[in-house]
């Protein structure tokens, strides 16, 4: 059953996801190869304890309005701290910080990753004030997913090339073959991710088109 602010182990575990999320800026955007690592690290950790913290509440039925909202504030601090200071990376000098396929960051990926968000949030809470509660569906769902699968693989692709370079193995084939296939899941991701975010969008507003006066 569903309970008020109360501080239960899922909210704690929220709780400390957003915690991180000031260190986990500080590392993506350090030029370290250390650094880059450990902003790998924490950002796979935050994502699994995304996963937990919904396993928790729903398995021990702990599920508590301030879950309701501390959960998706996370989610969105995350995708903010991570994909902002990647997107200032990719415009550094050198072709070392491009971002497979795609170059420095367009201007427009930013434009349509948190156009969306900032639309979807006002258009649920618009919903909410005429008593329609907007659940996340699995367009959704799978929008967020492809959108962290794509930074956790940047995240990862930056040291492992200060990697290969500093140790040579960027002679070797076995590095080309790898480097292919990272390249082409980091620039495959984004894009996957852009399309699910438009489409996810339309979707929430397809779904939900009586509330704007849309008939079959």
């Amino acid at each position: 059953m569903s309970s008020g602010c109360r501080l239960n182990l899922p909210n704690i575990v929220t709780l400390a996801r957003i915690a991180i999320c000031p260190v986990l800026c500080f590392l993506v955007i350090a030029q370290g190869t250390g650094a880059r690592y450990g902003a790998f690290g924490l950002f796979v950790l935050a994502a699994l304890s995304d996963v937990w913290d919904g396993h928790l509440a729903r398995k021990h039925d702990r599920i508590t309005d301030m879950g309701k909202l501390l959960d998706p504030f996370a989610d969105k601090l995350l995708l903010v701290v991570v994909f902002v200071p990647l997107y200032v990376v990719s415009h550094r000098l050198g072709d070392v910080n491009h971002v497979p396929f795609w170059g420095p960051l367009p201007d427009w990926v930013l434009v349509v990753i948190f156009g969306r968000e900032v639309f979807i949030t006002v258009f649920r809470q618009w919903a909410q004030q005429r008593g329609v509660v907007i659940a996340a569906g699995k367009s959704g769902k799978a929008k967020a997913l492809a959108q962290s699968l794509f930074m956790g693989a940047l995240l990862l692709w930056y040291p492992l090339v200060s990697t290969a370079v500093e140790r040579g193995w960027t002679v070797s084939a076995w590095w080309g073959v790898l480097a292919l296939v990272l390249r082409a899941f980091v620039g495959g991701t984004l894009l996957v991710a852009l399309v699910l975010t438009v489409y996810s969008m339309i979707d929430y507003l397809w779904s939900y088109r009586s509330l704007v006066g849309v008939r079959d």
